[in-house]
C-alpha cells in the first residue's frame, strides 16, 4: 500500500481524536451528558479514552505505515456506526446524533477515502 496522500486529513482526525480522548478522560459535562443520553453504563466510560488515544496514535502511525492508518480509520468508522446505533436505540435524535456521531462518521469516511482510496 502506498503512503497516505494527502496526509493532512489524518493529522486533523488524529487531533480531533486526541481532543476527544482528553474530553473523555474525566468526562467533561458534554461528554458525560452524551454517555448518559445513550445509557452507556458509567462503569465502562473509562474505555472511551484508550479507544480514542489508540485511534489518534494509529492515525499518526499511518503516516509511516499506511495499513495502520487505514485500520485506525476503519476502527473509527465502526466506532461511529456503533455510536449512531446507540443514539438511535436510545431515541437520542438531537445534536449528539446528527452533529457529533454522524458528523464524525462522515469526517472519518471522508478521511479514509481521501487518504487511502482515491
Amino acid at each position: 500500500m502506498d503512503a497516505a496522500d494527502p496526509i493532512w486529513p489524518l493529522l486533523v482526525l488524529a487531533a480531533i481524536q486526541l481532543g476527544d480522548a482528553v474530553a473523555s478522560f474525566k468526562p467533561m459535562a458534554f461528554a458525560a451528558e452524551c454517555f448518559e443520553d445513550v445509557n452507556f453504563p458509567r462503569k465502562y466510560w473509562w474505555v472511551v479514552t484508550p479507544i480514542k488515544l489508540a485511534a489518534a496514535v494509529g492515525l499518526v502511525a499511518g503516516l509511516w505505515v499506511p495499513e495502520i492508518g487505514l485500520a485506525a480509520c476503519i476502527g473509527l468508522i465502526v466506532y461511529f456506526l456503533l455510536a449512531i446505533g446507540a443514539h438511535v436505540r436510545a431515541r437520542d435524535l438531537g445534536r449528539n446524533l446528527f452533529v457529533n456521531a454522524t458528523g464524525m462518521l462522515v469526517l472519518t469516511a471522508g478521511t479514509t477515502y481521501l487518504c487511502f482510496v482515491s
